[in-house]
């Protein structure tokens, strides 16, 4: 079950696309805080997503991978253009297709079977990447903001309803409590026999549900309804939806602008990269636009949409193959330019139009000034991927959004390394749960003997399409997506688990494991890193961790009463990487340690200029003096070595010796060279 405290959902708008588990998904969500708005078709999804104000989007492709597919390709350049994540809930039988999942723009993906704790953890894990993208900012939202929220709280029992300003405000209604009879009246007689039956379903059940009923203008209005615990309330939250229903051929214009739709849009650019004439694409997003809807009401809004869509027309063309100017959902537009246009010109035109945007509109009664911001992709002859294209042109609105520029531009070499480390992502998390991570020792021997005394553990993953990845890449894309604690967790149980099976004669082998900075934040970390250590069946006098300088700095006092805890346990403490980072001497004395690991920039410096080795010696005199074993990395070379043996260095670990090895090759290695307790 979801837990109700669970970190920063309370309130915050999630939306939720269910072909067959609508309900039981918007339960489970809401029973864990969130203000769920659920739908059950891909009708209308664009606009469904971007009303709901959320920046999480759930699309569950269970039993519809097809129809799954197709919404995520819809959904996924708005969410990059608005800093959303896409997370895909699929079956264990499709876990051949997650390529497509990925191609078709999930940020996440969660595989049946799962419990309510693990969605609960999928959905932190989403709203943690949300934050992330919003770079510290208020994570973006996107039409509707808090104080745009239509929706009312009923007590059960009570003979008055609590509605919010917004609703108060559309139904004419003043003061927070009004009787409920009024609101039912609002919702005709078939909206009150639904709405009592929903509400009766939902007190019996404790379930999310949702009713529909007909709006005094015409329009169609769905109540999504949960209940509070907490308090012990029904809260309802209210969506509007288009009148006509969305016929199985869907129609190509937007109604408000006249404008192309989304769909259109992206067949407009499939038809131009099929002809392999290449195509630009400009997303134009009008900014805050949200603010301007709330301060002046809908229809002054969409008095503004309009206006900017005839700007937009005005400046770019109408014409039908050279030319498309489409709408996509809310404020963002979006415009194709057909080849032989270039992002030169795209980029001359993304200029004209800001200028444009920013001249003062009308809106009834009010004059309004508007900013935008656009993001610019263009395809190459030889490319042929229109969602992917689309996605691009979002991630450049997405960059300028971020930035201090009002336009971007997203080219194709930048876009593929974007896509490889999205993918990588994904197939990270994919790994670790088939278990696909393994670990390599590099030896650490000693200078002046010769005698390998341990082993840094090192993970290595051969990537089914990219090759073998080491450590720094594989750590690089857990931290982009947020895992990072979990790969790093998980290397290090497998690094015990491994060392604790050596052969007997390696008993005297130390073996170093890497410790991040996250894990370091952990609250409890040093208990259980011991923990983990003795369930292993490894001896904790033989375990070193390698903790990077750059992840002490930033709390001197913690860190050192951390390592003192572990060393207390039985463990000894090398700082890594020193020489990379700020290298503070006053700080180094103060931390408890046991080696200095110098980098490899400083092994290279020490066979440099004279000036170079004057550097070196004075850090490795530096470590001695404070009791120190000196460790040297990436030593390739004999003359490094023995330069590194006339300073007084202890130890080394680098290609002189080995690379790093499977443990079998490492325990031949140790055989033949002979070992030493550290």
């Amino acid at each position: 079950m979801i837990r109700a405290d669970a970190p920063s959902s309370r309130g915050t708008p999630l939306f939720v696309l269910s072909f067959g588990a609508r309900d039981a998904l918007a339960h489970a969500a809401a029973r864990g805080g969130w203000r769920t708005v659920a739908a059950r078709r891909r009708e209308q999804v664009e606009r469904r997503y971007l009303a709901s104000g959320a920046a999480i989007a759930v699309v569950d492709l269970r039993g519809a991978i097809v129809e799954g597919l197709e919404a995520l390709r819809r959904l996924a350049p708005l969410a990059a253009a608005h800093g959303g994540v896409l997370l895909a809930l699929t079956d264990a039988g499709d876990q051949a297709r997650l390529s497509d999942v990925v191609d078709a723009g999930a940020t996440l993906f969660l595989s049946d079977p799962f419990d309510d704790d693990a969605l609960a953890q999928a959905l932190r894990l989403a709203q943690r990447l949300v934050e992330r993208l919003a770079g510290g900012r208020e994570p973006v939202r996107t039409t509707l903001i808090a104080a745009e929220a239509q929706g009312w709280r009923w007590k059960p029992g009570a003979r008055a309803v609590r509605l919010s300003p917004a609703l108060g405000e559309r139904l004419g209604l003043t003061g927070e409590e009004v009787p409920l009879g009024t609101l039912l009246r609002r919702m005709g007689r078939p909206g009150r026999r639904a709405a009592r039956e929903t509400v009766r379903r939902l007190l019996v059940t404790g379930r999310h549900g949702a009713f529909a009923h007909d709006g005094e203008t015409g329009d169609r209005i769905v109540h999504h309804l949960d209940l509070d615990e907490s308090v012990g309330e029904v809260a309802g939250w209210i969506e509007d939806l288009d009148v006509d229903a969305v016929p199985s051929r869907p129609p190509a214009r937007d109604p408000l602008t006249g404008l192309a739709n989304a769909a259109a849009a992206e067949a407009w650019a499939a038809a131009r990269l099929a002809e392999g004439s290449g195509c630009v694409l400009l997303m134009l997003s009008v900014s805050r636009f949200d603010m301007i809807n709330a301060a002046f009401g809908r229809e002054a809004g969409d008095a503004l949409l309009q206006g900017v869509a005839r700007r937009i027309v005005r400046l770019a063309g109408r014409a039908a193959r050279e030319r498309l100017v489409a709408r996509l959902a809310g404020a963002d537009y979006l415009i194709g330019l057909a080849a032989p246009a270039s992002a030169e010109e795209a980029e001359f035109l993304a200029a004209r139009l800001t200028e444009a945007i920013a001249q003062p509109f009308v809106a009834q009664d009010h004059l309004v000034t508007l900013s935008a911001r656009i993001g610019i992709a263009a395809a190459g002859a030889d490319e042929r991927d229109a969602p992917a294209l689309l996605r691009r042109a979002a991630s450049a609105l997405a960059e300028a959004r971020a930035g201090d520029t009002a336009v971007a531009i997203r080219d194709g070499a930048s876009a593929a390394a974007a896509e490889r480390d999205r993918r990588l992502e994904v197939d990270l998390r994919r790994a670790l749960d088939a278990d696909e991570i393994t670990i390599l020792f590099q030896p650490q021997v000693e200078v002046t003997r010769g005698r390998i005394v341990g082993a840094e553990a090192l993970a290595r993953w051969h990537h089914p399409r990219l090759g073998m990845l080491g450590a720094a890449e594989l750590f690089a894309a857990a931290s982009r997506s947020d895992y990072l604690l979990e790969l790093s967790a998980h290397v290090q149980r497998r690094a015990v688990e491994e060392a604790a099976r050596w052969p007997k004669r390696l008993d005297g082998c130390r073996i170093a494991i890497n410790v991040a900075a996250e894990d370091m934040a952990q609250p409890g970390f040093a208990d259980r890193f011991a923990a983990m250590v003795d369930a292993g069946g490894l001896d904790r006098g033989r375990v070193t961790l390698e903790i990077t300088e750059t992840g002490l700095i930033e709390d001197l006092g913690r860190a050192a009463t951390l390592l003192a805890a572990l060393r207390a346990q039985g463990f000894r403490v090398a700082l890594d990487d020193f020489g990379t980072g700020y290298s503070s001497l006053a700080y180094l004395k103060a931390l408890p340690l046991d080696y200095l690991k110098i980098d490899k920039r400083l092994s290279d410096d020490i066979v440099g200029s004279a000036r170079d080795r004057v550097v070196v010696r004075s850090v490795i005199d530096m470590a001695r003096s404070l009791g120190l074993t000196v460790i040297a990395e990436g030593v390739e070379t004999e003359p490094q070595l023995a330069l590194l043996a006339a300073e007084g260095c202890t130890l080394y670990q680098g290609y002189l010796c080995a690379p790093p090895l499977g443990s079998a090759a490492f325990a031949r290695l140790v055989a033949r060279a002979g070992t030493e307790r550290a």
